[in-house]
């Protein structure tokens, strides 16, 4: 399905005004689409603004080089198709593959059950070619036909944009006899019809699958149309291009394409470019890849995928090879950069530019005068935020989000400082106790009771067990029914939920933080950093910024308290980076 003037289109879709105008579709200083009106003037696709303008003074122009309002309609229109049939492949933004065999089947056998010997052909016959109804081709065909009607009959009336169809045995074929009735009209080509179709073709490049590169490596051998191609030994013609893409082409030439409909995803890549007269300076490089990655880093955002690898496209100026004369480098994404997309643009946009700069110099000597045309930055090697399995190392160093409530009460202890003023470090802090205890785990979880964790699963060696980050002692006392069982007969919810209480409101009662720490990346860390820093600031001296102690929620006694477990070995960050 190949929808008509599709940019246009979508254009008199948002600016219902346009419809009956004459109206064109600007990128840079081209006519890249017009609609029919304008088309009935005199305006051509990808003709000059220039020559738009003076062969129809009347003509609309919409600036159409923000390809985003054309996406977003494209995934409808593919969307829609899938509800439907599950086979739709898109090819561009306005064209879709879909594969209704199994639609077509389903009707033709209830076309049989029914014993109904008539049944009219949607749309178009291609050569007007005689349908015979005993040949269950030609019945299918006409079934399929009637389909195609369907389709395009809900996509304009649910999204109100027209289209062509063409229907036919695979994918070459129904998309070369798609166009032959414009607009809004379709087309069957039934099998007798075949070469005819084929060799139609006036051009060798106009054959699907056959790119100007290729196609002017056959006009070296003297192929320059189908039946040059269809002629041509096969032999020499795998010696010039190989065995796989000489046996593909030589089947495309015959009208046979056996590649199968594939399912639209998610994309692949992402990628924009920018075409100009003149970019001759690194400063001009510069600023253009900037533009481009403004746009792209939000398309990325708004997928939710990470990519991993980078591409920088350019071409230079060529009086001879205009428009192919292109030059790309691509390199892997920095780790650390991976983890920032998706969040401030801002925050990677630099160091990008600095890796496409760095790309670009690997082309171009920018000690030497250059002419570039064009310039090009492309994403690929998309992957999914990794989500952290349970069992993996990822899960344990992954960025985590802050306990429940944790917040929330940096929000509230930071606004209690606001208002409180300026106070001393010291004084504050030995007001509030020095009692130190390690900070139990909030296991909030469905189903998982509140453990001490002196009961570690019995295969594990308990001293090892206390050695071990907080979160990664709960995920073993919860993938473990035994010590589970344990910790519900050992110690009811109640006593441990006052137990924890007790001993998170010791530590964190009235903690005062130093002027230029974030309180809500505080509450975030570990318990033993957090003991770390709070005696590292006790020693600091006077600071200028003050927090109250946390609402207590409970009050805990002090006999429970001290007979809280204790650690064998206090988990401090200098453990991790001196000998023990």
């Amino acid at each position: 399905m190949d929808l008509d003037c599709f940019y246009a289109q979508v254009e008199m879709i948002r600016n219902p005004e346009l419809r009956d105008k004459p109206l064109g579709v600007q990128q840079k200083n081209i006519v890249v689409t017009s609609n029919y009106e304008a088309r009935k003037l005199g305006v051509q696709k990808l003709m000059f603004v220039k020559n738009a303008k003076e062969k129809c003074p009347q003509l609309v122009l919409v600036n159409g080089e923000d390809l985003t309002p054309y996406r977003e309609m494209s995934y409808k229109v593919t969307e829609l198709l899938g509800e439907f049939c599950p086979l739709v492949e898109r090819l561009g933004l306005d064209e879709n593959f879909v594969d209704i065999t199994e639609m077509v089947e389903k009707r033709f056998k209830q076309l049989q059950q029914s014993a109904c010997s008539r049944v009219c052909v949607s749309g178009h016959v291609y050569n007007n070619q005689a349908i015979n109804l005993d040949d269950t081709r030609h019945v299918r065909l006409i079934l399929g036909s009637q389909i195609a009607e369907e389709l395009r009959e809900a996509v304009y009336t649910r999204l109100g944009l027209m289209g062509c169809a063409g229907v036919a045995a695979n994918k070459l074929l129904s998309k070369l006899v798609s166009g032959t009735f414009k607009p809004n009209q379709q087309t069957v080509l039934l099998p007798e019809s075949h070469p005819d179709l084929i060799r139609s073709l006036d051009c060798i490049q106009k054959v699907p699958g056959i790119g100007f590169k290729t196609a002017k490596r056959l006009e070296a051998l003297g192929i320059r149309n189908v039946c040059d191609l269809q002629a041509f030994p096969l032999a020499a013609l795998e010696t010039e291009l190989g065995a796989a893409v000489a046996q593909r082409i030589r089947k495309l030439s015959c009208g046979e394409d056996e590649s199968p409909v594939t399912p639209w995803g998610p994309p692949q890549s992402f990628s924009d470019e920018d075409s100009f007269k003149k970019c001759s300076s690194e400063v001009e490089v510069k600023e253009k890849i900037e533009e481009l990655l403004h746009n792209l880093l939000d398309r990325i955002h708004r997928d939710g995928r990470q990519p991993h690898t980078v591409r920088l496209t350019i071409r230079q100026f060529s009086s001879t090879d205009k428009w192919f004369n292109r030059e790309s480098r691509q390199c892997p994404i920095p780790p650390h950069l991976i983890q920032k997309f998706g969040k401030e643009s801002s925050d990677i946009l630099s160091p990008l530019v600095d890796i496409l700069l760095k790309l670009f110099r690997k082309m171009i000597d920018v000690h030497l005068p250059f002419h570039l045309t064009l310039l090009s930055v492309c994403f690929s090697n998309l992957k999914d935020v990794p989500r952290g399995k349970k069992g993996s190392i990822g899960f344990y160093l992954k960025q985590m989000s802050p306990p429940a409530g944790s917040a929330k009460r940096a929000r509230e202890v930071e606004d209690v400082s606001q208002e409180e003023g300026n106070a001393s470090w010291n004084q504050n802090y030995n007001t509030t106790g020095t009692t130190k205890s390690r900070k139990l785990p909030e296991l909030k979880e469905a189903g998982i009771p509140h453990c001490p964790f002196h009961l570690p699963p019995g295969d594990i060696d308990p001293q090892v067990f206390r050695e071990l980050p907080e979160d990664i002692q709960q995920e073993m006392i919860a993938g473990n029914p035994e010590v589970m069982a344990s910790c519900s007969s050992e110690c009811p919810t109640s006593a441990l939920d006052k137990q924890v209480v007790e001993e998170k409101t010791s530590w964190q009662a009235g903690i005062v933080f130093p002027p230029h720490v974030d309180t809500k990346t505080f509450y975030e860390l570990p318990a033993d950093v957090q003991e770390e820093l709070i005696a590292e600031w006790k020693n600091q001296g006077p600071v200028a910024k003050t927090m109250d102690k946390p609402p207590e929620k409970h009050k805990a006694s002090k006999g429970r308290r001290n007979a809280a477990p204790c650690l064998s070995q206090s988990n401090s960050l200098l453990r991790y980076f001196k000998p023990q």
